[in-house]
């Protein structure tokens, strides 16, 4: 357990290891979930004799109910953290969508994952990149060995929640968010890249196209 930081004795307190520990088990538990409803699904529709799927198209349909339950669970998470953690302090400009990728970077990251985005950068015209250059689900993968591509996607699902925290972030901050696309990537090799896309004709965006 922590250490107490206060004298209260109604004060509960839980050992940051339970957290990391939950996001990791997050991305097996969505897959486990997806692969029995949808397994459920084939069996009320074709009943026990019917040919099974390809393997392709089944493991397209698992892929995208995985991404949707994690993506989801993220964004929830997101609007109830920047309700929460801005409440005492109500400066997020809503004029500039920079302030808030801002307090993202610093201040939201540092809660959930103990450290500050390493860099943000953006166009100006409603892109916004945000790269963390050791994310914290992504330090026990392996990352040596085997096909480059083949490491990016099995490491892939780990970044689902994290983009669905940033939308729910932004949206809960009163910005409409087009698209938030997650890499792996970072200077360390087991970082994660999110390029933001808000939508059009917001202030402090343009409707420019991106180059």
């Amino acid at each position: 357990m922590s250490a107490p930081t206060g004298t209260d004795p109604e004060t509960r307190l839980f050992a940051q290891s339970t957290f990391d520990l939950l996001l990791i088990e997050l991305v097996p538990m969505a897959q486990r979930i997806a692969s029995q409803i949808h397994a459920a699904d084939q069996l009320a529709i074709h009943g026990h004799h019917a040919p099974p799927p390809a393997a392709e198209e089944d493991d397209d349909h698992l892929r995208e109910a995985v991404y949707y339950r994690l993506e989801r669970l993220g964004y929830r998470v997101g609007l109830g953290l920047i309700e929460s953690l801005t409440v005492a302090n109500p400066l997020l400009s809503r004029t500039d969508p920079l302030d808030t990728l801002k307090f993202i970077a610093k201040d939201l990251w540092l809660s959930v994952f103990r450290k500050q985005i390493d860099n943000l950068k953006t166009n100006h015209r409603g892109v916004f990149v945000l790269t963390d250059n050791t994310f914290y689900p992504l330090r026990r993968a392996s990352l040596t060995g085997g096909s480059g591509q083949s490491l990016a996607e099995k490491c892939r699902p780990f970044l689902w929640f994290p983009s669905g925290l940033i939308k729910g972030a932004l949206t809960g901050a009163g910005w409409e968010v087009e698209t938030v696309r997650a890499e792996v990537g970072g200077s360390a090799g087991a970082g994660a890249v999110f390029t933001i896309r808000l939508g059009a004709g917001q202030p402090g965006t343009t409707t420019l196209p991106v180059r």
